[in-house]
């Protein structure tokens, strides 16, 4: 029977997935703290879970990559691979949530076997986590797309393409996959950002991407559509 302990329960995402999964045992940063080896450690030996779901890291605000990317490489990178050392020699199953965003970002339609460019330190941070996973292949990275529901932002790209898919949607979808391997892209269907703001906040304005955002970042889904499917 799997045992799954949760790393960053207390980020939005991981409250959204609290009230759909009780019985997972979520840990917040205090109680598991993924920069200290001895915690990691003591969590694991106490608990023995057969699944890390490693939520815990640093997403928002995007520019915080930039101008503290100490801040960026300890929790992205290090910490994951601090987790994934210890999962390695337990051999417990290392499930890690990365981003569409380590895609180029310039033709879209990207499966997960095309070739990596992150455009931003956000996505360079999260690939730098995905390469520590890449070599533990008792591991599942879900390559994702989400954001809050309603959209938070009072403008959105309508010349921008993507996945965007609401958090409830995307913790629904993750409950269903978590005993896979190597490597899922998980999303809703290709449109602008502007259409898919547009159906949570009617009064989100339009605006047009001048290079500062990739136009195609948006993902094909055949690969989890057929795992659903099934």
């Amino acid at each position: 029977m799997s045992k799954i302990i949760v790393t960053g329960a207390d980020g939005r995402f991981g409250r959204i997935l609290q009230k759909l999964n009780t019985k997972f045992l979520y840990k917040n940063k205090r109680q598991l703290n993924i920069l200290s080896e001895r915690s990691i450690k003591n969590n694991l030996t106490k608990h023995k879970p057969t699944h890390i779901l490693h939520l815990a890291g640093l997403s928002r605000p995007m520019n915080i990559h930039e101008k503290e990317i100490n801040k960026s490489i300890d929790l992205n990178i290090i910490g994951t691979c601090n987790l994934v050392k210890e999962a390695f020699k337990r051999r417990i199953k290392f499930i890690y949530l990365s981003t569409s965003y380590v895609y180029p970002g310039t033709k879209g339609n990207y499966d997960e076997n095309d070739s990596l460019k992150p455009w931003n330190n956000y996505s360079w941070s999260k690939l730098g986590g995905e390469c520590a996973v890449q070599m533990y292949k008792n591991s599942l990275i879900i390559r994702l797309c989400m954001t809050e529901r309603p959209f938070v932002h009072g403008k959105a790209y309508a010349n921008v393409m993507s996945n965007f898919i609401y958090q409830e949607d995307a913790a629904k979808i993750i409950l269903k996959i978590l005993n896979k391997k190597g490597i899922i892209n998980v999303g809703g269907p290709s449109q602008s950002i502007y259409n898919f703001a547009r159906n949570s906040n009617k009064f989100v304005k339009k605006i047009l991407s001048k290079g500062e955002f990739p136009k195609r970042t948006d993902m094909n889904l055949k690969k989890l559509r057929k795992i659903i499917k099934s």
